[in-house]
């Protein structure tokens, strides 16, 4: 979605303040020139304290307000934390999980297949619509909020599960039986009105089959509630969701509980939260990836509904900090930063999660350099706004795959995402930009240069015929361990692995173990660290491929570890272990000179990204993620630095300061 402006503001939550304050935060927030608020998904509660009475005060305070202001406003379903009274009225509305029944007390603890939670949402969203219709002033609406299916294993949802298996076996309990494998341990399933609970299952399959219907209920559930807003809402205002990631502390990988790419179709914008380290753990790394899924999801820009101001315990920014985030959001491709949250609350579970102010609500330095943040935006957002990125190398990820590696661990330590980031991680600091495809968008391979797929363990044939031709045809395929290794039902394939790749890759492999004290050896890039090798180690048995590097044991040492292999008009390299990240960058150089694509003079913490703006001029941000002031030499043609009001051309020298960054539009 295009945007005629980027968008600067927070969550704002008048129903969570100590006092009234809120014609002070509204000016405080128009002084900032945030020109956009958050309201309404939190308090299902407060809208409708008891079944059937409904009171929108505080909502209307909110809007009224925001108006007066010129404010903007996106509301919010409130759909995600259920009122005490319906737990009352129908306990069956909190879920059933893996781990046992859920307690009322903490949000997102419902059953999101139960059928008189969804009649109760249903009124809640019609009547919050209905109180809003008025105002002309809301851009768009988000349905509920980082939705997932909260792990439901109800009596409601086992049965959905079973009509959906019955549909995609065609009634077929033979079929079903040979797809999952269910002989073993005479887990197989003979009549329909038999079948076991999910939650006890040993199988594999049939686990992941559920992970993956759980997927499912979750765009369900999000078209469902998208069909009751468009009924409403204006064809002018956008309705967006607020996807998240894996959660390690902070946003880490893609999110294993949602096909987002499924769940966005019905949406007219992607919407995501994303949340880092800062202060001396501020990379941009969370941005950057968590930017290339969001792009991915629409093929669009996309909104950051939700990220950090003051944060987290242990994040608060350095100065300047939260400027480089914000720029580093538009970078990326979003059209918006969107701070959660406006004001720290003053008691409950995220009484330490600050806001843009403190606990005293007064002007503080995070309020101060936001105020810089959207005179920036004000002043130069038509040159920044809906920015056209394209990468010369993607990343193909999948939710089956990391399922499967879930089901079957390679190691405690190393799960997908981690292999996913340690390969994207490397590239980021090689200032390589990538995107992220999804499974799906076979169609697209052909345009990238690089083709990455970090274990993509579950591969349907269709999958891999793509990948024969993409390297058939001139492209650059970098595979790492377990890819290719089960069909879409998680059975192993039975042919020689990696499954019907081993011409392209020029090598197979049968045994694979732990590495311990494992190093590599006849190395064609350069190497310092022994014993380089952990977790996990394919014995890999070259053919056609040139070997990069062997594994360095006295019983490992004549079998590869990394390989290179020329098939058609393009190169596929497999990486048959997991190794230090130093040497990967190390690999990632040679691979990149290889193919003849461009490697970038500066390394991390200069960051280099790249678009294309809506005066289709290229724009160049350079950003310094380091404590130290950084001289670099500009290459990017002659520009106008847009904050300094400086031309640069080639061969001059820019100065960036520590956590600051530079913006040029193409002259």
């Amino acid at each position: 979605m295009k945007t005629d402006r980027l968008l600067f503001g927070a969550a704002y939550y008048d129903e969570y303040l100590p006092y009234d304050r809120i014609e002070t935060d509204m000016a405080m927030m128009e002084k900032a020139n945030m020109n956009v608020i958050r309201i309404a998904e939190s308090t299902w509660s407060t809208w409708e304290p008891q079944e059937g009475v409904f009171d929108f005060t505080h909502l209307h305070r909110m809007l009224r307000a925001s108006a007066a202001h010129h404010i903007s406003v996106i509301v919010g379903t409130p759909t995600y934390a259920i009122p005490t009274w319906l737990a009352a009225k129908c306990p069956d509305v909190l879920t059933e999980t893996h781990d046992g029944p859920e307690r009322y007390g903490r949000r997102q603890n419902m059953d999101i297949a139960n059928p008189v939670y969804l009649k109760h949402a249903e009124i809640m969203i019609r009547r919050l619509m209905e109180e809003v219709s008025s105002y002309d002033h809301i851009i768009g609406f988000q349905l509920d909020n980082e939705t997932k299916s909260y792990d439901t294993c109800s009596v409601c949802a086992q049965q959905k599960f079973v009509e959906y298996l019955k549909n995609k076996f065609d009634n077929d309990l033979n079929a079903l039986n040979h797809a999952f494998g269910l002989d073993y341990w005479s887990n197989r399933i003979n009549a329909w009105e038999d079948f076991p609970d999910v939650r006890g299952t040993i199988n594999g399959s049939l686990g992941a089959e559920y992970r993956k219907f759980q997927r499912i209920l979750v765009t369900d559930f999000l078209a469902w509630q998208c069909a009751i807003v468009k009924e409403y809402a204006d064809p002018n205002q956008f309705i967006t969701q607020n996807f998240d990631y894996e959660w390690r502390n902070y946003s880490f990988g893609l999110q294993p509980e949602v096909n987002q790419w499924d769940a966005a179709k019905p949406l007219t914008v992607a919407g995501f939260d994303i949340y880092h380290p800062s202060a001396q753990y501020l990379t941009g790394k969370e941005i950057a990836f968590g930017g290339a899924i969001a792009r991915s999801v629409k093929k669009d820009n996309y909104l950051i509904l939700e990220t950090e101001a003051q944060g987290n315990h242990g994040w608060l920014h350095y100065p300047g900090q939260l400027r480089l985030q914000a720029f580093s959001h538009l970078a990326s491709g979003s059209n918006s930063v969107m701070y959660w949250h406006w004001h720290s609350i003053h008691n409950a579970l995220e009484s330490y999660w600050k806001g843009i102010l403190s606990h005293n609500l007064k002007e503080n330095a995070t309020y101060r350099e936001a105020c810089s943040i959207g005179a920036d935006f004000a002043r130069y957002g038509k040159h920044l706004k809906n920015l056209r990125k394209k990468a010369d190398v993607a990343f193909i990820l999948s939710n089956e795959a990391l399922t499967g590696l879930n089901w079957f661990s390679i190691h405690a330590d190393l799960n997908y995402n981690d292999i996913f980031r340690w390969l994207y991680d490397a590239f980021y600091e090689l200032n390589i930009e990538c995107d992220v495809l999804s499974i799906d968008d076979i169609d697209l391979f052909s345009q990238y240069k690089i083709l990455v797929t970090p274990a993509l363990y579950s591969v349907s044939d269709t999958l891999v015929n793509s990948l024969r031709d993409y390297v058939a045809k001139g492209g650059h395929l970098i595979s790492t361990f377990k890819t290719a290794f089960a069909n879409e039902e998680l059975k192993i394939y039975a042919d020689d692995q990696p499954h019907n790749l081993t011409d392209v890759f020029g090598m197979t492999y049968d045994q694979f173990t732990n590495a311990v004290n494992v190093g590599l050896k006849d190395c064609v890039f350069p190497i310092e660290v022994n014993h380089a090798v952990h977790y996990w180690m394919e014995l890999l048995i070259p053919d056609t491929a040139k070997v990069l590097a062997s594994y360095d044991h006295p019983h490992w040492g004549s079998y590869a570890a990394i390989t290179e292999n020329r098939f058609g008009e393009g190169t596929a390299f497999y990486l048959g272990c997991y190794f230090d990240g130093k040497i990967l960058k190390e690999l990632l150089t040679y691979i990149v000179n290889s193919t003849n694509l461009p490697l970038p003079r500066e390394k991390y913490p200069i960051i280099f990204k790249r678009g294309i703006n809506d005066y289709d001029k290229q724009i160049t941000y350079c950003l310094n993620y380091g404590d130290s002031p950084a001289e670099i030499v500009w290459h990017d043609g002659d520009a106008v630095l847009l904050m300094q009001n400086r031309s640069v051309k080639d061969g001059d020298r820019i100065t960036i300061q520590g956590w600051d960054f530079v913006v040029a539009e193409q002259s």
